[in-house]
């Protein structure tokens, strides 16, 4: 057995003399043990969030999404849509015009974001699991239906049943006119669509998103092969950054072919900025935690002061010294680490199993906190708990080091 670990292990197991000194080990223990857990549980909850989002997004968002550089819209010949679905791994491509209208039903309007797709849309069953109320149907025997949200639902009073009650759609007939003669009959473009269904996502989808037909878009509109975006959807998710790749090359630098992660950029690089700061504070505390190691060891280097003398005259130098009290560091430091790790594994396996911590809000998408464990989380917060003890345990272990021997 390594003898400065053999020393370290002595001294933790048998202190009977000083109490106080033990006192302050099962504290700095505590301390660590707490904090290791703490910090593996908020990792976990930011990783479950992180997910949730990205499940979020699968249901409304294409795996790839082209739009152009600059402006809002481009041509988009069939010559070009060739082109992206000869690339390898792509299964389907939606074409896609979006706008902000005006919706009104009975007595009610309000400004939504329309989303004109073709038929390929309903194909891919994005929407399949998140239809609360009727169906997903676009367009049948030439009528052009409209899938709404939730939230667009509720304050219209939308009514799927009343088929003789459409929703009006209106836009600016004059889109190039800086200016808008609201009492022109002809200032907008009308058209009716019948509700057929009602889908539920986030609310940020619900209260602002409909889906109509694209060719009632393209009329309502007043365009021909002019695009918002193209989302294209890949067989194989592995695939994902190859085809966004060729994709790229084949459009050139006039377009942005962007994946889920990168359409939702800023708000995924709050919850890892979010993350981080949690991280350090955390970290932090842990240091704080770990100052009570540095107390212990300096006091007990005061009490073990004569068995420093006897190790000298036994042939020991400084070197091996400073080892039995960085190992008496460690002792007390892994030992609290190893179980604020089963502690904080075994929480966050409870949270995914039985979700004990509801969100405590009425209507959510999920009863329970999200959580996901990562072993990269469990890795960097051991490696921080050894970096913060070495730092607490070096300066009284370089003290017992240098105790004077008469």
């Amino acid at each position: 057995m390594n003898f400065p670990f053999f020393i370290a292990k002595r001294y933790f197991f048998a202190r009977k003399k000083t109490s106080f000194i033990s006192l302050i080990s099962m504290i700095s223990m505590l301390g660590v043990g707490v904090g290791t857990m703490a910090l593996v549980v908020v990792l976990s909850v930011f990783n479950g969030l992180e997910d949730f989002q990205r499940g979020l997004y699968k249901s409304f968002d294409a795996d790839l999404k082209v739009s152009p550089k600059k402006g809002k819209y481009f041509n988009c010949p069939p010559v070009l849509l060739q082109k992206i679905a000869k690339v390898q791994s792509v299964e389907s491509i939606t074409q896609v015009i979006e706008e902000n209208v005006l919706l009104r039903y009975r007595d009610a309007q309000m400004v939504v974001n329309l989303k004109g797709v073709d038929e390929s849309f309903l194909k891919q069953e994005r929407l399949k699991k998140m239809m609360i109320d009727g169906h997903a149907i676009l367009d049948d025997n030439g009528i052009a239906y409209s899938i709404v949200g939730s939230g667009i639902a509720v304050k219209l009073g939308i009514d799927i049943d009343a088929f003789f009650t459409p929703l009006e759609v209106w836009y600016p007939r004059n889109k190039q006119s800086k200016t808008l003669d609201f009492y022109a009959t002809d200032a907008f473009n009308k058209q009716n669509l019948v509700p057929a269904g009602i889908f539920a996502i986030e609310q940020q989808y619900d209260d602002n998103y409909i889906y109509a037909p694209l060719s009632f878009a393209q009329n309502l509109f007043e365009l021909n092969n002019q695009r918002t975006a193209i989302e294209i959807k890949v067989a194989n998710e592995e695939e994902t950054a190859n085809v966004q790749d060729k994709v790229q090359e084949i459009l050139g630098t006039d377009y942005i072919v962007q994946n889920q992660d990168e359409q939702h950029a800023s708000l995924l690089r709050a919850i890892k900025i979010e993350k981080l700061f949690v991280f350090l504070t955390l970290t932090f505390i842990i240091g704080i935690a770990s100052f009570n190691i540095f107390f212990s060891l300096s006091m007990l280097a005061i009490e073990k002061k004569e068995d420093v003398k006897t190790l000298y005259a036994m042939g020991a130098d400084s070197r091996m010294i400073q080892k039995i009290f960085l190992s008496e560091g460690a002792i007390v430091a892994f030992t609290g680490a190893i179980v604020g790790l089963v502690l904080g594994f075994t929480l966050c396996w409870l949270q995914q199993s039985y979700g004990f911590v509801s969100m405590g809000i009425v209507g959510a998408l999920i009863d329970a906190y999200p959580v996901k464990m990562q072993f990269s989380d469990f890795f960097f917060t051991t490696i921080v708990v050894v970096v913060i003890t070495l730092l607490a345990s070096y300066f009284p272990a370089k003290r017992a080091a240098n105790v004077e021997i008469v």
